[in-house]
């Protein structure tokens, strides 16, 4: 079985917001923080994130 987790950005000039929620149903919506908004900062959003799972 695969988890499920939600990834909410708000994406700005100069940052990212980044929110991360469990897939079940009235999981917690976690603050992950602000991020600069550059590609390589991106890139470790998103092998951080790959590898909770």
């Amino acid at each position: 079985m695969q988890d499920i987790i939600f990834i909410g950005l708000d994406v700005h000039k100069a940052t990212v917001t980044v929110a991360v929620a469990g897939g079940e149903r009235g999981g917690e919506v976690r603050a992950w923080g602000n991020i600069p908004n550059r590609p390589d900062h991106i890139g470790k959003l998103v092998e951080r994130l790959s590898s909770r799972s």
